[in-house]
């Protein structure tokens, strides 16, 4: 048996016993499928943990900077009571329709939002909305612009706030001092950043699976 194989069967594992698939979460990635999308969502487990971290947090405003169709959307959105708010932000219009669609499904459009655009333009419009702090972020968009993403997660957070990274570790590429990728590049000077500034502690998390060889990073807002 493969190395990859092997993560593989223990993440079926994982999942079947700890984070089943459901119809609303099954539908929403076929239908993501059918529309073209492709298939960089997170894992069922990995969703599960940002679902349990949001909770753990008490979290009743989300902030998601990175759509797709939307299943991640659905995990963290489960994690909210009934008059909690997530904003998710989405590039392309098609992904977002696709994510409406599905959140629809999952009964959580009441609560959850999809802005379409460069987050970079949308996250200021948000902040002069001068909106109630986010108690949880979760960041999973291009690479290149993390250390522009962190530096707004904390604006448009509170101390005690949670922010979450993902896809920091690039194959082991995240190591390369000399990486002329972009990607690379980005994650590096993100994680840089949660090391040398003042309102974050945070750390990083390596891990393997269905997904492949990534891991995440995990940072807390201080006072």
């Amino acid at each position: 048996m493969s190395e990859s194989q092997l993560w593989n069967d223990v993440d079926d594992y994982f999942t079947a016993l700890l984070a089943p698939a459901d119809d609303t979460l099954a539908a929403a990635l076929s239908d993501s499928d059918a529309a073209g999308l492709p298939p960089i969502n997170v894992a069922p487990n990995q969703g599960k943990l940002l679902q349990l971290l949001a909770q753990i947090q008490g979290a009743r405003r989300i902030l998601e900077i990175g759509t797709l169709g939307g299943y991640s959307t659905i995990w963290l959105g489960r994690a909210l009571p009934a008059d909690g708010r997530l904003i998710s932000f989405e590039y392309d219009p098609a992904h977002a329709e696709v994510a409406r669609g599905n959140l629809a499904r999952a009964g959580l459009d009441k609560i959850t939002e999809v802005r379409v655009g460069p987050a970079l333009e949308s996250l200021p419009k948000l902040a002069e909305e001068n909106p109630e702090p986010f108690d949880f972020v979760f960041i999973d968009a291009d690479k290149v612009n993390n250390p522009h993403y962190i530096e707004w997660a904390v604006k448009l957070t509170r101390p005690g706030s949670v922010i979450v990274l993902d896809n920091v570790v690039r194959e082991g590429a995240v190591t390369d001092t000399g990486s002329t990728d972009p990607s690379v590049r980005g994650t590096r000077a993100a994680l840089e950043l949660i090391a040398a500034h003042p309102k974050l502690s945070g750390t990083a998390i390596q891990t393997v699976g269905s997904k492949g060889y990534d891991g995440f990073a995990l940072a807390r807002v201080l006072a």
